[in-house]
């Protein structure tokens, strides 16, 4: 189940997606995820999982390797659809004891799930084709104009990148001490939920030992190399926005103008009976 998570990973690929400026990508993840709960009609949804797997196929990422990190979420996404389908006050489709599953129930817990979905997967495409320095420069040129209020950008964009390399450095750790506390007889896979969330408890003690040690040694290795922020530094490869960012821009926007069309036929349509 740990490896299974590709949040923060990096697959690199020879593809148009891998060679975007990281600005760009960031755009289109955030105006992507807007957008599903902006545009909530069948029609939005549908051209959202165009845009996604498009998106997919150009990267050239694997798609078994993309939803594999779906896995980790399986417990989220089945508490979030119970809720939404057990708990939703609406019209009776059928009922089951004290228990009723209405209309509107599974209209939201459907529309929950793909919202869930579509959003770690939109955020994976853009982790799973940009490098962590990359990613860092992108967020840090993108938010330069919050300078001029005092923001410190680059520490901010700094964090990021760090917290995004430690996640898959964190995973591998943790399936290591699984492994030697199940050489030494410790039982992660039997029993039920709360059991299985108990026999997590004695993983937490090395892992934050693991995790401090690790931290205080970047600490270290950034002040013995002089690191004093972000004032006077150069980047070795500065951003520049070429021809196929502009395009990608474009495609951007047509995605939303498409959006908000289809969004407002089903709306108009609803109206009128059609």
């Amino acid at each position: 189940m740990i490896r299974e998570i590709t949040l923060g990973q990096y697959y690199p690929a020879d593809s148009v997606i891998h060679k975007l400026d990281p600005r760009v990508k960031l755009a289109a993840t955030l105006v992507f995820i807007i957008s599903l709960f902006v545009f909530r009609s069948p029609e939005a949804y549908a051209a959202a999982t165009v845009f996604l797997g498009t998106v997919i196929y150009i990267s050239k990422v694997p798609v078994k390797f993309m939803m594999r990190g779906l896995k980790s979420i399986i417990l989220l996404l089945m508490i979030t659809v119970a809720f939404n389908l057990f708990l939703t006050p609406g019209t009776a489709v059928f009922r089951i004891w004290k228990i009723q599953v209405t209309k509107e129930g599974i209209v939201i817990a459907v529309s929950m799930a793909v919202r869930l979905i579509y959003l770690i997967v939109g955020a994976s495409v853009m982790t799973l084709t940009t490098t962590p320095n990359d990613l860092t420069d992108g967020l840090e040129k993108a938010l330069t104009p919050m300078k001029k209020i005092r923001v410190p950008v680059h520490e901010i964009s700094m964090m990021m990148s760090i917290a995004l390399r430690f996640i898959p450095i964190l995973l591998d750790e943790t399936d290591k001490i699984m492994k030697a506390q199940m050489a030494r007889g410790a039982d992660f896979e039997t029993g039920g939920l709360i059991k299985k969330a108990k026999s997590m408890i004695p993983l937490l003690v090395p892992l934050f030992i693991s995790a401090f040690r690790r931290a205080n040694d970047l600490a270290m290795a950034m002040e013995a190399r002089g690191y004093h922020g972000g004032e006077g530094r150069t980047k070795m490869k500065p951003l520049v926005y070429k021809r196929r960012d502009y395009t990608a821009y474009l495609c951007l926007l047509a995605y939303l103008v498409i959006m908000f069309l289809v969004n407002r036929l089903h709306f108009v349509t609803g109206i009128l009976g059609i």
